[in-house]
């Protein structure tokens, strides 16, 4: 008797995820996760998360039909999470590999769907210096793709897919489901007279919010009224306005923090220009984000999923170094024609985007799996 023949009214999908979105290190991943999460709670799925504690959230609760459980730190949450597997008793777990998996299949006893956003070789060695990076490093390039031999893989981009098969996961073990897109809110701002960036992600070391800092400094003088905003929050912080003093560009630079969702689409709504120099992304939710609004962006060509969600010469610009960052945003201040075709372009695409889409294509993912 198949899983899904077990327990077809009500089949319970448990995701073990590192974090949840009110982690104050939260971010598009953990957005992705919870909105499938939800929306297969609102199909009658029963659904739970595993993910970390932290400071000033419950242990338990429910969110839009979705039990969250928070249990363990930084670390700790992999081994709460796995050894609570027996007594959750589900049907189908989503293990989300963030670098590192919850080694879920040990303790198993279900189909085991793993969720991939991208693959973090350029991030182990800046982030955990060089030994723990290696090992890092082995765990997610070796270990990882032979512990889950014959499970299926999600991810949210070609170029994602395309990396994990550089793993030894095949193509036809893997499906792209990538992220959708919320409305974005009615705003009462307009775009501002003088040029204006934006970054908006978590101040952590591989966004390199510092290279757009340095953007800002290198066309300070083609540009004297040019300034950057960044929205976010992270530990990076202060790493990030010293950046700017030593650039001595710190009085045209506004570090935002945390800021609720109306506040982060009225930024986004005056900017002219989109910056995402991480130096990986598995999609970046921002850069549609912006285009909602009709801002193009500009990222790293080599910073994975960006090459999807940025139609290059469309709806946006992708850089090969630093040098072609500053040249596109040059550009792009100039030629104002070409500025508002490609933020035209980029509100069509993103008119186009839907969660409803993702979530059928995570559900079928769900369905195939309890049918193993």
């Amino acid at each position: 008797m198949t899983g899904l023949e077990r327990t077809a009214a009500r089949p319970h999908v448990l995701l073990l995820n590192w974090r949840d979105t009110t982690h104050p290190d939260g971010g598009g991943s953990e957005r992705y996760l919870e909105r499938m999460a939800e929306g297969l709670a609102g199909r009658g799925y029963r659904v739970t998360i595993r993910c970390a504690a932290h400071p000033g959230a419950p242990a338990e609760e429910w969110r839009a039909g979705v039990r969250i459980r928070r249990r363990g730190g930084r670390y700790g949450v992999y081994p709460r999470a796995l050894l609570a597997i027996p007594a959750e008793r589900p049907d189908v777990i989503v293990d989300v590999q963030n670098g590192v998996p919850f080694f879920s299949r040990l303790l198993a006893r279900c189909p085991v769907l793993v969720l991939v956003h991208h693959v973090h070789r350029e991030q182990w060695r800046p982030v955990l210096g060089e030994r723990l990076g290696r090992l890092g490093w082995w765990i997610e390039s070796r270990l990882a793709p032979r512990f889950y031999r014959g499970c299926r893989y999600v991810t949210v981009s070609e170029t994602s897919r395309s990396e994990l098969a550089t793993l030894g996961i095949a193509r036809e073990r893997s499906t792209v489901i990538p992220p959708g897109l919320d409305p974005a809110p009615r705003t009462h701002a307009e775009p501002d007279e003088d040029p204006m960036l934006v970054v908006v992600g978590r101040l952590v070391p591989h966004k390199r919010v510092e290279h757009a800092i340095d953007v800002l400094a290198r066309l300070s003088d083609q540009w004297p009224k040019l300034r950057l905003e960044v929205v976010g929050q992270g530990w990076w912080h202060d790493h990030v306005r010293r950046h700017a003093q030593l650039r001595g560009v710190e009085d045209r630079v506004v570090l935002h923090g945390w800021v609720d969702e109306q506040d982060k689409h009225e930024i986004l709504a005056r900017s002219t220009l989109h910056l995402c120099p991480s130096v990986k992304e598995g999609w970046g939710i921002s850069i549609m984000e912006a285009a909602a609004h009709g801002v193009p962006s500009i990222a790293y060509r080599a910073a994975g999923g960006v090459a999807d969600s940025i139609v290059d010469g469309s709806t946006g610009l992708l850089a090969a170094d630093f040098e072609d960052l500053v040249a596109h945003v040059d550009r792009l201040l100039t030629d104002r024609e070409e500025h508002h075709r490609m933020g035209t372009a980029g509100r069509t695409r993103a008119e186009t985007l839907g969660w409803d889409r993702a979530i059928d294509a995570f559900e079928q993912a769900i369905t195939d799996a309890l049918r193993q």
